[in-house]
């Protein structure tokens, strides 16, 4: 049931069929989106204030609290004290206001003594300027008129300084009252005569004035500096909002309202991004599948290999996300390799390539810690570099040794990537951090390798892949239908040989599957078994019997040898690849010489009647099998051939068989042609290259006895 389901998938036209290339595509993109939905989906809840929390609440997001933030804003910005500026010419001006009174006190004492109290008042007011003999009443005078030198000195001396401390420290208007009562209070207290004390106290508080000034600049600097200290107030992702059975507070409700865990319609969005993204990631799997079945003659092995690996990858992504979150590199311990490493062998390296930077895509989500709105970038490119150097360490798929070397140069780079990211990360780590996770790099190449050794048999043997290992075993000598060939028909053996070199040399010089058309080979011409002395390979030392038959019966028995060694195939249970090019090797090319041998007999002989029915060639290597298969037949008929003559036949049959249509649908180019014919005559030169003439050996035995 298995293998007639694959040959269905087989005679599918893959070009033409979008909707089985679309559906693979399909499935791997809702697959990813079912098992990330949790990654990107935030629960909500319907809470009331002041209710009792059901359970411990996590936020979903990183958002800033602005209210919150606006409010210890508010505070600091309050807390800013008016800025004042001290005006250093106020406070010059009032001292020398004091300077110039008692400069003017002494002047008249010193030179009007004769004069009566009045006059030297009057004096001492006209001497003044304009401003102090109006704001000073004329009493103020008297008792410094009265006073000795001396004491006019030690009292101007410490008016000013009491006046200069003040102006110095900045006078405010609110301050000037309680300033006054000091200078009354200091010279109360001082040693000045005490006739003086009232006098100096009046002058003292007539010089205080403010001359500390509001700043508005200043001011709004140092608001604006209180503003900067100012820390946004965040509500991280994956904090917790509210405890289990803890009471919901007003901030509480706030926080979880501001996060969105009370807003049923916000998980709406985050879902359609989501599909977004899935479907994207399946329009790449959809491009690249139809790429690749019209580049690379994939068929429906190739698309359900690749779709099964891809949805066994995303949920080991998904199992080992389970076990880590943000801060914890679980992912290293993946073992993403495995899937590149499978899709490479069985199907092909570009399209492994494709897998290798979807497969990171989606880990950058599945391991984002269900934190909705994260992505984990540093787990996708850990993810990529690894499964990147899989690809390229793999170079021999032919032998399952290949893959342990492999492993070990992903461990190594994977050892790489993770001393990449600690050393340029700003966290502190230890040394056994180190040690640590170098050694899930090594485990992970470890598992891959394992489990790419243990998937390989079950989906080649599930998918009835025709994989490498498989090959190798039917190229083996002691396969029972070679053996068949060897004794039935030893000269179609040779040639079966002969057909396996060229056709591997051609096919490995254009990029195609050389070890395919070599076993394939071996086994094309299985059908000349049925009647081997009918093919002229197998004719040594008896007659042609086709001398004894009419042309129609000859071309008959030959034309069925494709069909009857298919058949043969098919029975054995060989690959359906190695039957098509068995049924294909001739296409539907003539046999010019049994169809002029009958045209000269009869005019009315049907071209029809002496061609193979097909199909053409539908592959590269089955197109090099068909054109190896008439070039080595052709060559060996040459007596003596030389580079020139191979080259010449090679070429002719290459555009014969292109000028009948033969390689029509085996998407061979010309560039591809070229490159062939050179590949094939450069093996045949080697086959045919000439060689040093043995003397005659009879002389030498006649010498000897």
């Amino acid at each position: 049931m298995k293998a007639r389901f694959f040959q269905q998938l087989q005679k599918l036209n893959m070009q033409k069929s979008k909707l089985l290339l679309a559906l693979p595509a399909f499935v791997v993109a809702v697959f990813f989106f079912a098992l990330a939905i949790p990654n990107v989906y935030t629960q909500t809840y319907e809470l009331e204030k002041y209710s009792t929390a059901p359970e411990t609440i996590h936020s979903p997001i990183t958002i800033e609290n602005k209210e919150k933030t606006e409010q210890q804003l508010r505070a600091v910005t309050q807390a800013v004290e008016d800025q004042y500026t001290i005006s250093e010419d106020i406070a010059e001006e009032r001292l020398s206001m004091v300077s110039e009174i008692y400069d003017v006190v002494k002047e008249t004492k010193s030179q009007v003594e004769n004069l009566t109290k009045d006059e030297q008042v009057t004096m001492i007011e006209s001497l003044l300027s304009d401003e102090l003999s109006e704001d000073l009443p004329t009493e103020v005078f008297l008792p410094l008129l009265r006073s000795d030198q001396q004491s006019l000195n030690e009292s101007q001396r410490m008016l000013e300084t009491l006046l200069h401390n003040y102006f110095k420290e900045g006078v405010q208007g609110s301050e000037v009252e309680g300033l006054e009562r000091r200078i009354d209070l200091e010279v109360q207290y001082s040693e000045t005569p005490t006739p003086l004390k009232p006098v100096i106290s009046d002058i003292g508080t007539y010089a205080l004035v403010e001359n500390s000034l509001f700043d508005p600049e200043k001011t709004d600097r140092a608001i604006k500096k209180a503003a900067a200290t100012v820390e946004p107030v965040m509500i991280r992702a994956g904090e917790v909002i509210v405890s289990e059975g803890s009471t919901i507070t007003g901030d509480i409700y706030d926080d979880l309202l501001l996060t969105g865990l009370l807003d049923q319609q916000r998980n709406i969005l985050p879902s359609i991004g989501l599909a977004m993204f899935a479907l994207l990631l399946g329009a790449i799997l959809y491009v690249e599948c139809r790429r690749a079945v019209k580049k690379d003659n994939w068929n429906g092995r190739h698309i359900f290999i690749s779709t099964f690996v891809s949805v066994l990858m995303i949920t080991l992504l998904k199992v080992f996300s389970l076990f880590g979150s943000m801060e914890q590199p679980v992912y290293y311990l993946v073992p993403a390799v495995t899937g590149v490493m499978i899709v490479k062998i069985l199907c092909s390296e570009r399209f492994a390539i494709v897998l290798a930077v979807v497969y990171a895509l989606m880990a950058c989500l599945l391991f984002n810690g269900q934190l909705a709105g994260a992505l984990h970038a540093t787990a996708g490119m850990y993810l990529l570099i690894s499964q990147l150097a899989a690809i390229f360490f793999l170079t021999q798929s032919k032998d399952r040794l290949s893959i342990v070397r492999a492993s070990a140069g992903v461990a190594f780079t994977n050892i790489c990537a993770i001393l990449f990211f600690l050393f340029i990360s700003f966290e502190k780590y230890s040394w056994s951090e180190v040690f640590l996770y170098s050694g899930y790099g090594i485990m992970g190449a470890f598992l891959s390798a394992v489990l790419t050794l243990g998937f390989l048999p079950f989906i080649e043997t599930g998918f009835g892949v025709l994989s490498d290992q498989k090959l190798l075993t039917l190229a083996s000598p002691n396969h029972p239908l070679l053996r068949k060939i060897l004794v039935e028909a030893p000269g179609t053996y040779h040639h079966s040989v002969m057909v396996a070199n060229l056709s591997e040399a051609a096919c490995e010089s254009i990029g195609a599957h050389g070890l395919l058309a070599r076993v394939a080979s071996y086994y094309h011409d299985l059908g000349k078994t049925v009647k081997p002395h009918y093919f002229i390979e197998n004719q040594m030392g008896m007659k042609n019997p086709h001398d004894f038959l009419e042309p129609e019966q000859s071309a008959e028995m030959i034309i069925n040898h494709p069909y009857d060694g298919a058949r043969m195939l098919k029975k054995n249970k060989f690959p359906e690849e190695i039957i098509a090019i068995a049924k294909q090797h001739h296409g539907t090319t003539l046999l010019k010489y049994f169809y002029f041998k009958a045209k000269e007999r009869n005019e009315d002989t049907r071209e029809e009647d002496y061609r193979y029915p097909g199909p053409k060639p539908q592959s590269k290597e089955a197109a090099i099998v068909c054109i190896c298969d008439s070039v080595e037949a052709a060559v060996r008929s040459l007596s003596h051939p030389t580079e020139e003559k191979i080259k010449n036949i090679v070429k002719s049959i290459v555009e014969d068989r292109m000028l009948d249509g033969q390689l029509d649908d085996s998407n061979l180019t010309f560039n591809e042609l070229k490159t062939m014919e050179k590949a094939i005559c450069e093996t045949l030169h080697g086959i045919f290259h000439s060689r040093i003439e043995y003397p005659d050996t009879k002389p030498l035995v006649k010498e000897a006895k």
